[in-house]
């Protein structure tokens, strides 16, 4: 099960709408175990985990267990259900991690192999596959995609001095870090403020995976982000979310460049309506949204729940309280509203330091 939980990881990022599904098969003979077939889902969510390891056992499979991350699909798609192919296959047993809450699914897959007589236990490594497939399992849960705020500060929260100066506060082993972030998730979301500050690229810049660079995602309410922007370039997909009533030159003039537009009801602060962007991407199929942002926007999602996983990197320096704030106001009158969230790992990245973050329960 380890093994094919480390064959999902591989197809974070790639797979939306879809989960990221691993699978192993191990036959046994007079000598032992071998693993006789692996598979991961494939980049835009086909061919199935299960699929592509029976088809690298071929009649190997027969008589083997199945270790797969999550409950096999019951259901016909685009691909005929990996529970039938798992039958067919003659496999003896299957282990599955967690069973797939999808209404399509939601036990069936399991129920339909014990049916046709195949051993099925589940719950190994049930705790790493939930996290694996957070994304996928938010939005079956809650209509839109996991949400993950990436903050890179100094030791007292700061993301740049009080003129802005802000290149770089992590070295460049974080940076390494950040762009791996980016090579997971499905789309990265910026605000115009960003944008307009730093003209990032917001790509995938890390050798060998420069393919896996996210879709990007820029709030603009107004359309008033220059053409000549680095995220308009058409080296990765870009959605351009903007409030109603916009200039309707300037977006054909987007289009035209391949830019696509999202338009988002605003709230009765006249922001964009957050809850309502992300719903809007949930159905669209994204399950895993990076947020690299400002204090505003960072404050924003706060305020609104919208935090699912807090990716913190700081730095061993000081910037002093006239420097910028990671997060931006809050408002809070009692001590006991505040946000509190749950470590969940800590990682070296050179002389800095990543922290992992989750709402607590």
């Amino acid at each position: 099960m380890d093994a094919a939980l480390s064959l999902a990881r591989r197809g974070l990022g790639r797979v939306w709408p879809n989960p990221a599904v691993g699978c192993v098969l191990v036959a046994r003979d007079g000598t032992g175990s071998r693993v006789v077939g692996r598979g991961w889902t494939q980049p835009g969510g086909r061919p199935h985990a299960e699929a592509e390891a029976l088809a690298r056992a071929g009649d190997l499979a027969r008589g083997a267990t199945a270790y797969v991350t999550l409950e096999p699909c019951s259901h016909h798609g685009k691909t005929p259900p990996c529970a039938e192919a798992l039958i067919a296959a003659g496999v003896r047993s299957v282990v599955a991690a967690i069973e797939d809450p999808d209404p399509r699914v939601s036990g069936r897959g399991l129920a339909a192999l014990r049916a046709a007589g195949i051993d099925v236990a589940t719950g190994s490594g049930a705790a790493e596959a939930r996290e694996i497939n957070a994304g996928f399992l938010t939005r079956i849960a809650h209509g839109r995609p996991m949400v993950a705020l990436k903050l890179a500060t100094t030791l007292d929260g700061r993301i740049a001095l009080a003129n802005g100066a802000s290149r770089w506060i992590t070295g460049p082993e974080a940076r390494q870090r950040a762009h791996l972030l980016r090579a997971t998730h499905d789309a990265i979301l910026v605000g115009t403020g960003t944008v307009a500050a730093d003209d990032p690229q917001l790509t995938c810049r890390l050798a060998g995976l420069e393919d896996r660079s996210p879709v990007r995602i820029v709030l603009d309410r107004t359309l008033r982000l220059p053409a000549a922007v680095k995220v308009f370039d058409g080296v990765a997909p870009t959605w351009l979310v903007h409030g109603p009533s916009v200039d309707e030159a300037r977006a054909d003039a987007l289009r035209k460049k391949g830019i696509e537009l999202l338009e988002i009801a605003t709230g009765a602060d006249g922001k964009l309506d957050l809850a309502l962007l992300f719903a809007g991407l949930g159905e669209r199929g994204l399950t895993r949204v990076l947020v690299e942002s400002g204090g505003n926007l960072a404050a924003a999602l706060l305020r609104a729940s919208l935090v699912d996983r807090l990716y913190w990197f700081r730095a061993g320096a000081i910037i002093g309280g006239d420097g910028r704030a990671a997060v931006a106001e809050l408002g809070l009158q009692d001590i006991d509203r505040m946000g509190r969230f749950r470590l969940r790992e800590r990682i070296a990245c050179g002389q800095d330091a990543m922290e992992i973050w989750a709402p607590a329960a």
